[in-house]
């Protein structure tokens, strides 16, 4: 019998090998985790857009935010235009490898494609405090996910 730690490799080795071809850049292990944390977080504080209809309305609109796409959607068709919207508007992206992780995250029980992160609620406020950490975060995710575009191109 295994241990848990080559169950988890497995699970890992499968859900890198499908991804899609596209899925660049894609997160490490330790980005992955900061950016799940993060929408985590906004999902708590309502400050998400979730599936790429919801994520290109608003990008088209003009919303800011770090954008989160799933790297092993099938078909592929769905989202390659997402990356381009955000290089457009000067919107951040990165992918991470599961779309079930990203909408664990974003607290919906359906597989998500992707997720628009935004510092303020659609509706309503936040507190200063929560406001101010939820900045804190997203401006340190954006930060690396403009690092690691920029080591692509």
């Amino acid at each position: 019998m295994g241990s848990d730690s080559e169950g988890e490799k497995s699970v890992q080795r499968k859900k890198m090998q499908a991804l899609a071809p596209i899925a660049k850049p894609l997160a490490g292990k330790k980005l992955s985790k900061k950016t799940l944390k993060l929408v985590k977080r906004a999902a708590e504080n309502k400050c998400i857009k979730r599936g790429v209809k919801e994520v290109v309305k608003s990008i088209r609109r003009g919303q800011k935010g770090v954008c989160i796409i799933a790297g092993n959607i099938s078909p592929i068709d769905v989202i390659t235009h997402v990356p381009i919207l955000c290089e457009d508007k000067d919107i951040p992206y990165v992918y991470v490898s599961s779309k079930e992780d990203l909408a664990t995250a974003g607290a919906t029980k359906r597989p998500t494609c992707c997720v628009l992160v935004m510092t303020k609620p659609s509706k309503g406020e936040l507190s200063q405090e929560v406001q101010e950490k939820l900045k804190s975060e997203y401006d340190q995710v954006a930060s690396e996910c403009r690092e690691l575009q920029s080591t692509l191109f």
